[in-house]
């Protein structure tokens, strides 16, 4: 159960990071308010006219009586609408990550320099466009993975007492595990390892990874909470994807920026 506190320590020490980094805080929320802005408009959209959609698509309940047409399509309408929430919060860092891939790239180099002992940051050598399609085709997979499991969480939640109790709980740990999954793929994919390999190393640890990443999924359902969160979750994410592969991190005092002449190694990083 250790581990629990650790993952969250690094999402704290990830938002203590950016917050002694004003640059890199600012850029890292570009894309998250790019981000933020598409997935408003398709929200509601869908409030708008996910009514007429479901109408369109149940023409089977045209001839049905009242209050009965009502009741079946307003609770299709509101399953729609939940449905594509639980989609935006799964989604909404897979495409933050995409749209900002230069910007958290930088971000997360910046962290393995600032905590690694040597001072120094893995780099996958790869060009842009690469790594872009990379992450995107990753991000494809994660999200038919997500998917799958929001499937079936949906259908227990159905069932008596279970669905209204366990299945909301199991949700937030599953959500998560993919979210940080998308957080540490910054880190992971620069040092070449691939999506199998990423899903075996966090299921190695899965309560450091539920430490991180579900405080971090309750908190991304609080409308732009997600957007300010972002910068420093990618960097939170680099130290705990350098915990994984059992690299050192070396976090510097705050007061170092005060003394540039003591030397960057500092005590390991402990919560």
């Amino acid at each position: 159960m250790r581990d629990l506190g650790v993952g969250f320590g690094y999402l704290l020490a990830g938002q203590r990071w950016v917050g002694r980094h004003g640059r890199q805080f600012g850029l890292g929320l570009l894309p998250g308010l790019i981000a933020l802005v598409l997935y408003v408009a398709v929200l509601v959209a869908l409030a708008v006219w996910g009514q007429d959609a479901v109408a369109w698509a149940t023409p089977f309940a045209d001839d049905w009586s009242s209050p009965w047409q009502g009741l079946f399509r307003g609770f299709l309408t509101v399953v729609l609408f939940a449905l594509g929430l639980l989609l935006a919060v799964l989604t909404f860092t897979a495409v933050t990550l995409l749209i900002g891939q230069p910007f958290y790239e930088s971000l997360s180099e910046k962290v393995d320099e600032d905590v690694s002992p040597d001072g120094t940051a893995p780099r996958s050598g790869l060009p842009l466009w690469r790594e872009m399609w990379i992450s995107a085709r990753d991000s494809l997979r994660i999200l038919v993975r997500a998917g799958l499991w929001g499937v079936m969480l949906f259908a227990l939640g159905f069932l008596p007492v279970v669905g209204q109790t366990a299945v909301p709980v199991i949700g937030f740990f599953v959500t998560g595990f993919f979210l940080t999954e998308e957080l540490a793929s910054v880190a992971l994919q620069r040092r070449g390892v691939e999506l199998r390999a990423r899903l075996a190393l966090l299921r190695s640890r899965k309560t450091l990874v539920w430490g991180f990443g579900t405080p971090l999924g309750l908190a991304f359902l609080v409308p732009f909470v997600a957007v300010f969160l972002m910068p420093g979750a990618v960097a939170g994410a680099t130290l705990l994807a350098r915990d994984l592969l059992g690299e050192g991190n070396d976090e510097n005092d705050e007061n170092t920026e005060e003394s540039p002449d003591e030397s960057p190694d500092s005590e390991q990083v402990t919560f």
